[in-house]
């Protein structure tokens, strides 16, 4: 691996991560200025800013020609999503949550990976499915925003905790916004760059590499975000923040993707969207036994992205 490749990878990921911090903390704070509630900021502009980093790589892979890269980067991402990201964080701390909060939003990341699942068997996503993916993002912020409006003041103050207190000028909400958006502009470029020389150099294909790489680095900022909830004792957080972000990154960053380019699912194989199916059933399993999960959940989860990673590589 060269240096201008590495340069590439490092660059591009810090203006990710720093963009989309800009983009979330700017957006959430002028979506309350608006007068939206806290519940309903967290479930539609912070969900949507979260995933705006796989967005701007996957627009970007698909526009270069490797769009491979950009499935295999929503897929990879998911499970990393569930397996690293909420395995670590249970691991952690065990959460205490309220299922009834976000049963609805459970059951619509299972069937979002379903319908992905089965629109990719294929092998490739043109623009009715994606319109269809982009469809059912507007229903689902609609559906969130109308619950909002009802929901009790426990719910708000659990997003408001969560997403802190902070008030700014418009001035700063603006400058944040703008500034986080050119930053994943300008990050998703060099990131692909570089993604597209690692694939080359290990003579591997672009889905491989948004499988692993790309998926875990663009999984971190909610890992970050994830563990913090779990630590201060926020379970309904920490798993809302987790089902959110794979069903924006299903249906808006996949949905967008495929209906601006034809996106090819490459080496993203049935065992690939198996995998990434099955996560999602197996944490609803362990959701259900009680209103807990234990650390040896977490531990079942994390030991399964492992093995599933380790296959994926030496497979290749």
């Amino acid at each position: 691996m060269t240096l201008q490749t590495l340069t590439y990878l490092l660059l591009g990921f810090a203006l990710l991560i720093g963009g989309g911090e800009a983009v979330v903390r700017g957006a959430a704070s002028l979506g309350m200025r608006m007068g939206l509630s806290a519940l309903a900021t967290g479930l539609t502009i912070v969900a949507f800013g979260t995933s705006a980093p796989e967005l701007v790589v996957n627009l970007r892979a698909a526009a270069v020609g490797v769009s491979d890269l950009a499935v295999g980067n929503v897929v990879g991402s998911n499970i990393a999503n569930i397996g690293l990201v909420l395995g670590l964080s249970v691991m952690v701390r065990p959460l205490m949550l309220d299922i009834r909060v976000i049963r609805s939003d459970i059951f619509m990341m299972i069937g979002a990976g379903l319908l992905a699942a089965l629109m990719l068997l294929d092998g490739t996503l043109g623009r009715l499915e994606g319109a269809v993916l982009v469809a059912l993002v507007i229903a689902y912020v609609a559906f969130n925003l109308r619950a909002a409006a009802g929901a009790r003041d426990s719910s708000n103050a659990s997003f408001e905790a969560a997403l802190g207190d902070e008030r700014h000028g418009l001035g700063v909400d603006i400058t944040l916004l703008l500034g986080g958006l050119l930053g994943l502009t300008f990050g998703g470029d060099l990131f692909v760059k570089g993604a597209v020389d690692l694939a080359q150099h290990f003579q591997v294909s672009p889905a491989l590499i948004g499988l692993t790489v790309v998926a875990v680095g663009t999984s971190l900022p909610e890992l970050a975000t994830t563990a913090i909830a779990a630590y201060r004792g926020h379970g309904d957080m920490a798993i809302g923040n987790i089902v959110g972000s794979n069903i924006f990154n299903v249906l808006s960053v996949l949905g967008i993707t495929s209906l601006s380019f034809t996106v090819t699912r490459g080496d993203v194989g049935p065992v690939d969207l198996g995998v990434f199916f099955l996560s999602a059933l197996v944490l609803l399993r362990f959701i259900y036994t009680d209103s807990r999960m234990d650390r040896w959940e977490g531990a079942v989860l994390f030991l399964g992205f492992c093995a599933y990673l380790t296959w994926r590589v030496s497979s290749a």
